[in-house]
């Protein structure tokens, strides 16, 4: 039998030899695909990327015939109207210019230079006194980018007052 395995000391018929080393072909494969993977889904699950929003250019709603305006200052003081009210007098105030009518819209005007959490907390003041329309006034200007998060200025740590 030319070519053939010798019977005595061969192998048996469907008899393999066992391999002593580990194959890690595949195990580099799926490493491989892993890592694609992660290169491909990592930069889409960033989230501080910077981006510009868009400038809203939603036409201005028509004016009711008395609006009551709220204003916060710079200095935090509070006006309701053209008269000066305190947090303490603000709902006794509300009641008294909108005869009670808690469906009325607040207009709330507030000076750029308040923080974020003191306008948080003046509508939170108007959510208890059961003021739930709240609509927060800007001045109307032309469609500019919004500034990028590197160009906002930081707030102050504490409340302060009108800058000299």
């Amino acid at each position: 039998m030319a070519g053939g395995i010798n019977a005595n000391g061969g192998f048996g018929d469907d008899d393999l030899p066992e391999a002593s080393e580990i194959n890690v072909t595949p195990f580099i494969d799926v490493i491989l695909v892993l890592l694609i993977i992660f290169m491909v889904a990592a930069p889409l699950s960033t989230v501080d990327a910077p981006v510009e929003l868009p400038v809203s250019t939603a036409k201005p709603q028509p004016r009711p015939e008395k609006p009551v305006f709220l204003t916060l200052k710079a200095d935090l003081a509070m006006v309701l109207g053209e008269q000066p009210v305190t947090n303490e007098q603000l709902a006794q105030a509300l009641d008294a210019q909108t005869k009670s009518d808690r469906e009325q819209r607040i207009f709330v005007r507030a000076d750029q230079s308040v923080s974020y959490g003191e306008v948080v907390k003046l509508m939170n003041t108007l959510r208890a006194a059961g003021y739930l329309k709240i609509a927060l006034v800007g001045l109307e200007g032309p469609s500019a980018p919004a500034p990028a998060a590197s160009e906002i200025p930081a707030a102050p740590a504490s409340p302060a007052g009108p800058q000299p």
